[in-house]
């Protein structure tokens, strides 16, 4: 699909959660956008779209979808599309993605117990041309029915398929190419997976398609020692390490200022530290912009 990834402007932003909606209501901060999650305001009326309706007036929205599956090998479901339809043409949304997992079990394969049931977990897929073929399908038909250029989001990963005919850099890339879509960069899945399963981050990072890149995520994880050694699990529920800040800083220098959000999703902190967090995001771009003034 032709056309903007985002109309996001380049600054920091971060991910509104109902314990901060109200305060956001009634005390803006002074930022320029927020992300919501779709799937939360997925409803025909009621306090949750008069709170999304407010909070439009004030902040461009970026919607992050949860719950699409555009890994699986059923394609999107048709009435969950419609729902996500509704609110883009309600609200206009300045961007719209969800992730490269699948979340729903198939409709039909013989002995599944499952039978199409949300599974509530963002799963992994092996790093296969069908795979690719797949997800390249489904997005298509995401953007068709909703009249967007989407996003998608590179996962976190904490195993290794077998039979892998392709890394998961260029997992991620030939996707996003071949799709036609934008790439929502979250360095600190990369951060994660790297530690996770042995990779390099920095050589993963510099084989993304920086031109696709409309959003960029950061988040906090949390660090879990067995017998085996140190897993990293993206959990969204804390500061954002230090690591994962000289990544950022890494792909910033090469995609240039972009749209750039903190998530915090469990162990919600006050809106101040979240705040804080985004600052620290708005300086790293401010320092960016800065130091290409200089060599201009």
């Amino acid at each position: 699909m032709e056309g903007p990834i985002t109309s996001l402007p380049p600054t920091a932003g971060f991910g509104l959660r109902h314990p901060h909606v109200l305060e956001v209501i009634d005390r803006p901060p002074a930022i320029d956008w927020v992300e919501v999650h779709t799937e939360n305001y997925m409803v025909a009326g009621g306090p949750r779209l008069r709170q999304l309706d407010a909070i439009r007036e004030r902040f461009a929205l970026s919607f992050h979808g949860v719950g699409l599956s555009l890994g699986s090998v059923d394609e999107p479901d048709p009435a969950h599309l419609e729902r996500i339809r509704k609110l883009v043409d309600r609200y206009r949304p300045a961007a719209l993605s969800d992730h490269i997992a699948w979340v729903r079990a198939p409709a039909a394969m013989d002995g599944n117990p499952l039978g199409g049931a949300s599974l509530n977990d963002l799963l992994p897929l092996p790093c296969t041309e069908e795979a690719v073929n797949i997800l390249a399908r489904n997005i298509a038909i995401f953007q068709d029915a909703t009249g967007c250029r989407v996003m998608v989001e590179n996962p976190s990963m904490y195993a290794e398929f077998a039979g892998a005919e392709m890394d998961h850099a260029d997992f991620v890339a030939e996707t996003v190419t071949r799709a036609g879509c934008g790439l929502l960069l979250d360095v600190n899945n990369i951060h994660v997976s790297a530690h996770n399963l042995g990779f390099d981050a920095a050589d993963y990072l510099a084989r993304m398609p920086f031109d696709a890149v409309g959003e960029i995520h950061l988040a906090g994880h949390a660090e879990r020692r067995d017998g085996t050694g140190m897993l990293l699990i993206d959990d969204h529920g804390s500061r954002v390490r230090d690591a994962v800040w000289n990544l950022y800083d890494q792909a910033i220098l090469a995609t240039g200022p972009v749209a750039t959000l903190v998530e915090w999703d469990t162990e919600i902190p006050t809106l101040d530290i979240l705040l804080s967090e985004v600052a620290t995001a708005q300086g790293r771009l401010d320092d960016l912009a800065d130091a290409r003034r200089a060599t201009s």
